[in-house]
């Protein structure tokens, strides 16, 4: 789980906190995350930390017990994207695996499906909508098989949208850590998103694929006028017993 950033498009929400510890519904959005991922069986769960690390190690000790949830420092965070998180935990990125962005709230069926997904060396959720901006991280895809991933694809032959939230096998693991090996040698490399390498693993190994979440409910936190929509989606998952648990 990827959540260094501070989040300063969230500002004045993320002044003094990172914006995985902003509250929603009761929880903050990493606690949504976390509950999730312990109610599908998960409990191996790695966090890269950045911006108010010790508040992030504090809530996750006092939540889930001391150790219970690997955090891992990233001293990089306000010079370096994501791409540089995740060659953080680069170690424990073998076997199976998951790669969450610490801004995505998903309701539990959204996990659910990816995780029913025919198993592929990597699978993003992707959903789809009537129009895309400048912000979304959409893709471009020939059935079930990605294509390209990112921002700037041209919009007549955008797909859909990455949600943030992939899941590798062994095979597709060893391939994402030697292409993000190779990309940290680079002199952009703190400029670029991991997304990037999905990108180019899609365009030259033809081994990443997509499951498709349309119909269930999710969300980013980017901007404060996300927020509310954020609000009004969790109190609907509130009720969920899978993840009502203390």
């Amino acid at each position: 789980m990827l959540a260094a950033g501070q989040g300063r498009r969230l500002l004045p929400y993320t002044e003094s906190s990172p914006k995985c510890l902003i509250e929603l519904g009761g929880k903050t959005v990493i606690e949504w995350q976390i509950d999730a991922l312990r109610a599908t069986g998960f409990d191996d769960i790695n966090v890269v930390a950045g911006y108010g690390v010790s508040q992030v190690e504090a809530l996750l000790t006092q939540r889930y017990g001391h150790g219970a949830i690997s955090i891992h420092y990233n001293p990089f965070f306000e010079v370096a994207d994501n791409l540089a998180s995740c060659w953080m935990v680069r170690h424990v990125m073998e076997g199976q695996f998951l790669l969450l962005n610490g801004d995505t709230l998903f309701d539990l069926p959204v996990l659910e499906r990816l995780l029913a997904a025919p198993s592929r060396p990597v699978t993003l959720a992707v959903d789809q909508k009537s129009s895309y901006d400048s912000d979304d991280m959409k893709v471009c895809l020939e059935g079930d098989r990605l294509m390209r991933v990112g921002k700037t694809l041209p919009l007549a032959s955008v797909d859909g949208e990455s949600i943030g939230m992939m899941r590798f096998q062994p095979e597709g693991a060893e391939l994402f850590r030697q292409a993000l090996e190779a990309s940290m040698r680079t002199p952009e490399a703190l400029q670029r998103w991991y997304l990037s390498i999905i990108d180019q693993l899609a365009q030259t190994t033809g081994q990443v694929f997509v499951q498709s979440i349309a119909g269930l409910s999710w969300g980013e936190l980017d901007f404060p006028h996300d927020l509310e929509a954020a609000k009004a989606k969790v109190r609907s998952w509130s009720q969920s017993p899978a993840l009502s648990y203390a």
